[in-house]
């Protein structure tokens, strides 16, 4: 069976997603966040996890982590905090962000069925770069720690960290994280169902509140 990792940050104002303000208020940015959470939450809701867990950053835990067991983030750079949970498990292991909520669980859903016998790991780049997931099927956080984190060859550097290691390693569809308001727009755009897309169009309903300027057309991708 697979363990399924959510890492997440509290939503508070000046802590998540700081570069979409402007043109979002610090208030609907984090409110954006907490969206977004919530539709990861709810995308992965079906999965036959053997374990499920929120590597958290923060004191109140968000809506729909009640199925989850809540292990509070070392200290330390990203790198050593995803290598610190990977050290944690056992078996099979998936880890996912929090920027994703257009995530659909088909991707991952093979993952919690039977591990390929012929897969050591799974690595989901992000088109900014970095990666919106990684997984192991025995974890070992040192293949972890050292790899920088956000910069725009992360997905590329982590995955030669796993191959130089004689990892065999399958990619998955690469995924667009949400970092600014265009990625925002694009994501909303692809899933207009999400809770996402929806408080996001409320913002722009709501002129009194935030005037959103226009998005220019972008690539897809993003993640750390």
């Amino acid at each position: 069976m697979t363990t399924l990792i959510i890492i997440a940050k509290e939503c508070i104002p000046g802590r998540v997603k700081t570069r979409l303000h402007p043109p979002l208020t610090l208030q609907q940015a984090a409110t954006l966040a907490s969206a977004s959470l919530s539709d990861t939450f709810r995308a992965v809701s079906e999965l036959e996890a053997s374990q499920r867990i929120l590597l958290f950053d923060g004191n109140l835990l968000p809506l729909g982590s009640e199925r989850y067991d809540v292990i509070h983030q070392v200290s330390g750079d990203l790198d050593m905090r995803l290598g610190a949970i990977f050290d944690e498990c056992e078996g099979p292991t998936v880890l996912i962000g929090m920027d994703t909520p257009q995530l659909d669980a088909a991707i991952l859903a093979p993952l919690f069925v039977e591990w390929p016998t012929d897969i050591d790991a799974f690595l989901g780049l992000a088109s900014d770069g970095g990666y919106w997931t990684i997984a192991m099927a025995e974890p070992d956080g040192s293949l972890i720690r050292g790899v920088p984190m956000s910069r725009d060859d992360t997905g590329q550097l982590q995955l030669a960290r796993l191959t130089e290691a004689g990892l065999r390693v399958r990619m998955l569809p690469e995924l667009l994280d949400v970092d600014t308001i265009d990625d925002a727009d694009r994501v909303a755009a692809l899933a207009p169902h999400t809770e996402f897309a929806h408080t996001l169009a409320s913002f722009r309903a709501d002129s009194a509140i935030v005037e959103i300027a226009p998005t220019t057309a972008a690539d897809p991708e993003s993640n750390r």
